[in-house]
C-alpha cells in the first residue's frame, strides 16, 4: 500500500516460441504469478506456432494458464489461418500501428481481477522493420486520446528492433502511461528502470525459448545459413526452455509505475 492506494503487479512473458515455449507458459505463468503476487499477466505470443506466428491451437494451449492477455508483433499473419481467427478472441491484440484493414486490434480496455483496468496496446516499430507498420508515435498518441479518462493503468508492447526507437518511445510517454516494454528481438536488456514521470521502461523483455539456440532456433541451421549465405530451414529448438520476464509494480489510484523487475525462469518438461 503507498499514499496512492493499494499496489498492483503486472507479469509481462517476452516472445513465446514453439511447443516448448507454449509448455513453459503453462508451467510457469503460476508459478511466476504466485510467486510475485501479480494480478494481471500479458504473454507475446509472437511465435508460438512453431516459431512462426500464432494460430487458434497455440491460443487454445496456452489458455490453460491464467493469461489475460496476448500481443503479438510483426509475424502475426504467418498462419495464414489466424487472420480468420483472431476475431475469436477479445483478448489477442495486433499491432496497432498496421493498416486498419487489417482484422483484429491493437489495444484493449481488460478488467483486473484485484482492482481497476488495464488499457494494453501493442506497437510495431519501422526501424529495420517490415513496411507494413505506420508511426508509432503518431497511432499511440491518438490511442491515449481515446481512452477513457477512468483508465490508469497502461501498459505499452513496442515490438521493434532498435532500441533509441524504443527508449524515444518510452521518454515521449513517460508519466502518460504505466509501462513501455520491448519485445521483438528475443534478448532481454539491463535498462529495466521507472522513469521520472512514473513509467516504467524495458527496451526487450526476451523470449520463452531454448535457452541453447539463436533466438529460439537451433544453432547448427542459424550458423550454415550465416556462413553460406543459402536459404536454410531453421528448426525450432524445442528442448532447455527459458522463459524471460519482467514484473511491472503500480499504484492502482493513479497507473504511475514504482518498481520494474526483470528476470528469467527454466522449464522443466518432467513437472508438466
Amino acid at each position: 500500500m503507498s499514499e496512492n492506494g493499494p499496489l498492483l503487479k503486472i507479469l509481462f512473458v517476452g516472445d513465446v516460441v514453439g511447443k516448448g515455449g507454449r509448455n513453459a507458459v503453462k508451467q510457469l505463468v503460476p508459478v511466476l504469478k504466485d510467486r510475485y503476487h501479480a494480478s494481471f499477466v500479458i504473454v507475446n505470443a509472437e511465435n508460438s506456432a512453431n516459431g512462426a506466428g500464432i494460430s487458434k491451437t497455440c491460443i487454445d494451449d496456452m489458455n490453460t494458464a491464467p493469461v489475460n492477455v496476448y500481443t503479438a508483433g510483426d509475424h502475426i499473419w504467418d498462419q495464414k489461418s489466424f487472420e480468420h481467427e483472431i476475431n475469436m478472441y477479445q483478448n489477442v491484440l495486433r499491432p496497432a500501428n498496421m493498416s486498419t484493414l487489417q482484422p483484429g486490434k491493437g489495444y484493449g480496455v481488460f478488467r483486473n481481477p484485484a482492482g481497476g483496468e488495464v488499457a494494453v496496446i501493442n506497437l510495431s516499430g519501422k526501424v529495420f522493420m517490415r513496411e507494413s507498420a505506420c508511426c508509432p508515435f503518431e497511432c499511440v498518441e491518438k490511442i491515449l486520446q481515446s481512452l477513457p479518462k477512468t483508465v490508469k493503468c497502461i501498459f505499452v508492447d513496442i515490438h521493434a528492433e532498435a532500441t533509441s526507437e524504443k527508449a524515444a518511445l518510452a521518454w515521449m510517454l513517460d508519466g502518460k502511461v504505466t509501462a513501455v516494454v520491448g519485445t521483438h528481438t528475443h534478448v532481454q536488456t539491463a535498462d529495466g528502470r521507472v522513469l521520472p514521470g512514473g513509467t516504467a521502461f524495458l527496451s526487450d523483455v526476451g523470449m520463452t525459448g531454448g535457452h541453447d539456440s539463436v533466438l529460439g532456433r537451433e544453432v547448427k541451421d542459424v550458423v550454415k545459413k550465416f556462413r553460406t549465405g543459402m536459404p536454410t530451414r531453421l528448426e525450432v529448438t524445442e528442448k532447455n526452455i527459458r522463459l524471460d520476464y519482467c514484473v511491472v509494480t503500480y499504484e492502482l489510484n493513479t497507473g504511475k509505475a514504482v518498481g520494474i523487475v526483470n528476470g528469467s525462469e527454466f522449464y522443466n518438461p518432467d513437472s508438466l
